[in-house]
């Protein structure tokens, strides 16, 4: 899923110091955040991470030696290029509706929506109805072995 990221923000023909702006549950869809942060880096975009569809707690992504890419800081959103919705948003239990980051997404005319989800999530709970994506990756985890 890194691969067909990163060329698809190519192919946005981007400049250095654009935004990208990443909404996603804390915790759980952080990592896969710092991810696909870490695997774009050389383009020298200004990454951001939204907790949910809170933007009055946007935190930059900004790498540190030897760990990766962390989110952390104050930032601001100006004008993003690219805002990317992760699938765990519209897990059950989570109290964001499509509607709600259909919203997120008219604030941000211009801005390409892109959705980055596991096992159909998007798909299962209905938001490709509501959201049309410019570009979607939805990842199988299949199967999950455990070993002991």
């Amino acid at each position: 899923m890194l691969r067909p990221f990163k060329e698809y923000l190519e192919s946005k023909g981007l400049n250095a110091g654009d935004q990208i702006v990443y909404y996603g549950c804390p915790g759980t869809c952080t990592p896969f955040v710092e991810l696909l942060a870490f695997a774009t880096r050389g383009l020298n975009l200004q990454q951001l991470f939204v907790p949910l569809i809170d933007e009055s707690k946007v935190a930059a992504l900004q790498m540190v030696p030897d760990i990766g890419m962390q989110a952390s800081g104050n930032a601001a959103i100006e004008s993003p290029k690219v805002l990317i919705i992760m699938g765990g948003l519209s897990m059950p239990n989570v109290p964001i509706e499509a509607h709600q980051v259909k919203s997120v997404l008219e604030r941000h005319p211009g801005a390409a929506p892109v959705g980055v989800c596991f096992m159909k999530m998007f798909e299962k709970m209905g938001w490709l109805k509501e959201i049309e994506f410019d570009f979607l990756i939805d990842a199988t985890i299949d199967p999950v072995e455990v070993w002991k």
